[in-house]
C-alpha cells in the first residue's frame, strides 16, 4: 500500500456497548435482537474482563426458546449471568495501533474483534473484522 495505513482510532467502532458480569443472558439477548451489535464488552467498574458475542449467546441458548415447544428449561437459561458464557481475558488492541498491526493480530489470535483501548488501558471502541473490511476497501479504492 502507498498510503499510510490509518490507525486503530481511526478504524474502530464506537460508542461501545457494555454489560456487566451479572447481567443475565434476557438482557443479552434484547440488545442483540434490538440493535445492530454483534460484540459486547463486559466490564465491571470500567475494568474490561470478557466479550460476548451474538453467537455465544446463540450456543447458551436452546433452539426451543420462543417456539411452540418452549419449556421451562428453555426459559431458565436467559436467567443465567454473562460471566457463565462470556469469553474471559479478551486481548486488547491499543488504538494507535495500525491496520496492519491489527490485521496480523486478526491472523494470529482467530478471533472476531478486539477491545480497543487508550494508553492507560480504558475502553475506547471495538474493533471488528467488518472494521477492517471497510477499511481495506476504502484503501482499494
Amino acid at each position: 500500500m502507498s498510503q499510510s495505513s490509518p490507525s486503530i482510532k481511526e478504524l474502530m467502532t464506537t460508542p461501545v456497548v457494555t454489560v456487566e458480569m451479572d447481567d443475565t443472558l434476557a438482557v443479552i439477548k434484547d440488545i442483540f435482537d434490538h440493535t445492530h451489535f454483534h460484540h459486547l464488552v463486559v466490564v465491571e467498574e470500567d475494568e474490561i474482563y470478557g466479550l460476548l458475542t451474538d453467537r455465544d449467546l446463540f450456543k447458551a441458548l436452546s433452539p426451543g426458546l420462543g417456539t411452540a415447544a418452549e419449556n421451562s428449561q428453555d426459559r431458565a437459561a436467559l436467567t443465567r449471568p454473562v460471566h457463565q458464557v462470556m469469553s474471559r481475558h479478551p486481548i486488547l488492541i491499543d488504538q494507535s495501533q495500525d491496520l496492519c498491526q491489527a490485521l496480523k493480530m486478526f491472523e494470529e489470535h482467530h478471533v472476531s474483534c478486539f477491545p480497543v483501548v487508550d494508553d492507560n488501558g480504558k475502553l475506547q471502541g471495538i474493533l471488528t473484522l467488518r472494521d477492517l473490511i471497510k477499511a481495506i476497501r476504502v484503501l482499494l479504492k
